[in-house]
């Protein structure tokens, strides 16, 4: 703590610890009031100035410290100057003295208090900054929470000093008109308590909610602002409950959560059931990357006491395979398993026309216009292209046409430019090289998976590298080349490093620089619902219209099934039953994996994020090249270099982020996962039977770490005296 935060604390403990001392308290009760009357308005009478000064500064000072008795020196106050003069003194002395105590709580206590509780405090922080004033006006009207309270709980949170000051003078005035009138009465009052008759009181309460009526109000005055476009457009009565568009991972949850509440709801798909994920995503890469994976056993099979292969094989038949396990995956997201469940599952493409409206060109021919109370927009993502000159030229591939593109080929490209180093360019260059392609992979920045911490990005290049993609890190793509060749077209990248140009030749080029929303011919534009990367929502994934959402890749800020269908949730849950209670997505615990060898998984934050933030936190690190399981797996003399990492809170076991890289990591992670959305620490952790011997023993032990480094060592030494003396 710094001197000055110590020094600021002292003093207020030594004043309070005074007033209690000295039992300065009796000047401000009632009796003491009641007796001194005549006296203090003689006083005032020769020295009126002087007086109200001194009644100022103490009203002050008691609200700044939080002592007991501004309720009597609100009666005082009436008791001296009469109903003008006291309500100006006390209303004005109250409201400074709170922001006092206000700024004391926040210089003392915030940083600290948002360092350790920061990424809950998140959702209070927005709030507060969306409607701060408004909750504190009916805090400050309603003269039941203690003032001080309010003070320090207020103090704690990004609410601007200047708002608070003026609200707080507006809220306390009415309570302070109330009390300074019953000062004028002074003699008619046996207690404080008998200035608040239960009929004021129910007053001020029904006072107090009136910020959060007017701010009701003012949403129904925005929403009918929104729609004012469209009147006389809503329909009386509609056809649906709820229209999704896209049958991706967040359109299929939605409709199933519709369907399964026994709302009548469309499900529009323009192409494929299932989405990126099931058609073009992670069924079918994850179905690549064992394969290859198998191929990288075969060639090292001495590590299993076996003879090194090389492995003999058609990748037509590999490419046949991806797409055997794709349909026997999507019945799981098939139109008859939909239609079953209830939903109507329409094929085509929709707009929306109007917050109701949504017409659909139906892909047999033909429209189909349907009236709704509301919309999800599901519509997903698509691969990003990068503005290179002569891309068009060369041509290239996708995450989601390669698919298609090498579904014939006898073999894997000869030579293969992969262009981009986040999870997707780096699981399909591995994949790639395993399956004996010649990789190379090009990004711009200086390493690979930037969103990791670097110690991972070097491990996930090394691998790469052991595998034999060729890495350029900090290379820039400049352009692409096709020249005349004897043998035909000669396809060529050229990029950047370190001011020199590099022409990289190559058979195939895939991009896999990212994904952006599919955000055109939906009516978005058309409908003035605000676009950027994503359609933009609030909290509970509205849209500028109450009744018109976005879940999944399209909303973001995750690009992942899982997020995707957690979104779908909130969103339906909200479209369908947001009138009586909305829900926010909580985004806490969201995992997610980069599923190269070794895989790479993570939940919460890691290192370079809590740095980026300041978060305080500790590191605890289990390395798993020693776990027994590992070694019957993988052999003695193989290492895999892989680790788990957890950050925690300081001096506590609360886990804000969990890291794991190594085999199987994404299925070893879900532990942390289930901790932090239950609030569950490592010491759970360490108290759980873990089969022995597993994977999974390696997060028991990275919790047997961190207790090992926070082991009470006073203590210890004081158990060890106590063994000594029970030895004899």
């Amino acid at each position: 703590m710094k001197a000055s935060k110590f020094l600021l604390l002292a003093g207020l403990a030594a004043g309070v610890a005074l007033y209690f001392a000295f039992d300065l308290g009796r000047y401000l009760s009632l009796d003491y009031l009641k007796r001194s009357q005549t006296t203090l308005a003689q006083l005032y009478a020769d020295a009126p100035t002087a007086v109200r000064g001194a009644y100022f500064v103490l009203y002050l000072g008691v609200a700044a410290f939080s002592l007991p008795g501004a309720a009597i020196l609100t009666l005082a106050g009436g008791a001296l100057f009469g109903l003008g003069w006291g309500v100006l003194l006390a209303s004005f002395a109250a409201s400074l003295g709170a922001t006092l105590a206000f700024l004391m709580a926040r210089y003392v206590l915030r940083d600290s208090v948002q360092a350790r509780f920061g990424t809950r405090l998140a959702d209070i922080n927005r709030g507060m900054e969306r409607d701060g004033a408004l909750y504190l006006l009916g805090l400050r009207l309603v003269p039941l929470v203690p003032f001080f309270v309010i003070n320090l709980a207020m103090g704690l949170t990004n609410l601007r000093v200047w708002t608070y000051y003026w609200v707080s003078q507006l809220g306390m005035l009415a309570g302070t008109v109330v009390y300074v009138h019953a000062g004028t009465q002074l003699a008619h009052i046996a207690a404080p308590r008998d200035v608040l008759s239960p009929g004021l009181l129910g007053a001020f309460v029904l006072l107090g909610l009136f910020p959060l009526l007017a701010r009701r109000l003012l949403d129904a005055v925005q929403r009918r602002k929104v729609y004012a476009r469209w009147k006389g457009q809503r329909p009386k009565t509609f056809d649906r409950n709820l229209v999704v568009v896209g049958a991706g991972a967040a359109g299929l949850v939605s409709a199933y959560i519709a369907a399964a509440t026994k709302a009548k709801v469309t499900l529009v798909e323009a192409h494929k059931m299932g989405g990126d994920c099931l058609n073009y995503g992670c069924v079918p890469s994850k179905t690549l990357i064992q394969s290859a994976r198998l191929a990288h056993q075969m060639r090292h099979a001495e590590h299993y006491g076996l003879h090194n292969t090389t492995p003999a094989f058609s990748f037509k038949a590999v490419m046949q395979r991806i797409q055997q396990v794709v349909a026997a995956i999507q019945p799981h997201d098939s139109v008859e398993r939909y239609t079953a469940l209830g939903v109507d599952v329409v094929q085509g493409h929709a707009t929306i026309t109007s917050p109701w409206t949504v017409e659909i060109a139906l892909a047999h021919g033909g429209t189909q216009i349907l009236t709704t109370r509301s919309i999800v927009i599901a519509a997903g993502a698509k691969p990003l292209l990068p503005q290179l000159p002569g891309l068009e030229t060369v041509g290239y591939v996708t995450s989601d046409t390669l698919w298609e593109r090498f579904a014939e080929r006898d073999a894997p490209p000869q030579r293969l430019v992969v262009l981009g180093g986040g999870p997707i360019g780096c699981e399909l260059a591995q994949a790639f090289a395993r399956l004996g392609s010649e990789v190379t992979q090009v990004e711009m920045a200086d390493r690979v998976l930037v969103r990791e911490d670097e110690e991972v990005s070097a491990l996930v290049a090394a691998a790469l590298r052991a595998d034999g993609v060729q890495l350029l890190t900090g290379h820039k793509a400049l352009r692409c080349v096709q020249t005349d060749g004897a043998d035909g077209p000669v396809k060529t990248l050229v990029v950047a490093h370190a001011g020199t140009e590099i022409h990289l030749a190559f058979d195939e080029l895939l991009c896999a620089v990212g994904r952006v929303a599919r955000l055109d011919d939906y009516g978005l534009e058309e409908l003035g619902i605000p676009t950027e990367r994503t359609v933009q929502t609030n909290d509970y994934l509205q849209t500028i219209y109450p009744n018109i959402y976005a879940a999944g890749d399209v909303a973001g800020p995750y690009q992942l099934t899982h997020a995707a269908a957690h979104q779908a949730w909130y969103a339906t849950v909200n479209a369908l039953f947001g009138d009586f209670k909305a829900f926010k997505p909580n985004y806490a615990a969201i995992p997610q994996a980069t599923f190269i060898d070794p895989e790479v998984a993570r939940v919460g934050i890691n290192e370079q994020e809590a740095q980026a933030q300041a978060i305080p936190y500790e590191v605890t690190r289990f390395d798993i090249d020693d776990l027994d399981r590992l070694i019957c797996d993988q052999g003695a003399d193989h290492k895999t270099h892989g680790f788990v990492k957890v950050l925690t809170v300081p001096g506590q076991d609360r886990i804000l982020g969990a890291t794991i890289v190594g085999p199987h990591a994404a299925e070893l992670l879900a532990e942390y996962v289930l901790a932090m959305q239950h609030g569950l620490g490592l010491n759970k952790i360490l108290g759980t039977v873990h089969t022995y011997p597993t994977l999974a023993e390696a997060n028991k032990y990275a919790a047997g770490a961190w207790r090992r480094a926070h082991q009470p060592q006073r203590l210890l030494l004081w158990v060890g005296r106590f063994h000594a003396w029970r030895r004899g």
